[in-house]
This record gives C-alpha cells, sequence and structure tokens, in this order.
C-alpha cells in the first residue's frame, strides 16, 4: 500500500484557498483539508447574520445569509460523511491485508 498525503491549510493559512491550491499542486499533494475552512466561512456568514440590522435580516439578505449558512453546513456533513465511509474502507482493506 502507498502512502498518500493530503495538505492542510495551517500550514499555509496567509494564502488565499485558491493560491494554496496551486501550492499544493506544485509541491506534488493530489488531496487538501478543506473542512476547517468551511467550518470557519459558516461562522462568518453566522456573525454576520447575527450583526444584520433587523430591516435586513427579515429581507432578501437575511434570507441568502440564512441559505448560506445552510449550505456550509450541508457541505460540512457531506465530508463528515466522506471521512466515516473511507475509514470504514480503510477498516475493511486492513481486515483482508490480515
Amino acid at each position: 500500500m502507498s502512502i498518500r498525503f493530503a495538505l492542510n491549510r495551517t500550514c499555509a493559512p496567509h494564502l488565499s484557498l485558491e493560491d494554496f491550491i496551486s501550492l499544493a499542486t506544485s509541491v506534488g499533494v493530489r488531496a487538501v483539508e478543506i473542512r476547517n475552512d468551511i467550518e470557519a466561512l459558516r461562522d462568518e456568514e453566522q456573525e454576520y447574520r447575527d450583526n444584520m440590522p433587523e430591516a435586513f435580516a427579515d429581507g432578501e439578505k437575511g434570507q441568502a445569509a440564512d441559505e448560506a449558512i445552510e449550505n456550509f453546513e450541508a457541505a460540512m456533513s457531506s465530508i463528515e460523511e466522506i471521512m466515516s465511509a473511507c475509514e470504514q474502507a480503510v477498516s475493511y482493506l486492513d481486515e483482508a491485508a490480515n
């Protein structure tokens, strides 16, 4: 079994996501960890929503913020499901190898 690596953005937090992915590609890393980025974006959107004036919160801007928050949460949930499935697959492979 070959070892594969993923790069976590904590090693270069000053880079934009696009620049971080370019960096990973340039050093031959084919996977990046973005779960924390999605969580941070969700938190920023939630803070924006929480501090929105009531007139905006009840209108289109509030609705758009709510939808963005829901989408970030759905993305995080999907990533967790994928990670769980991958861990299960690795477990099956380990059992098969023994």
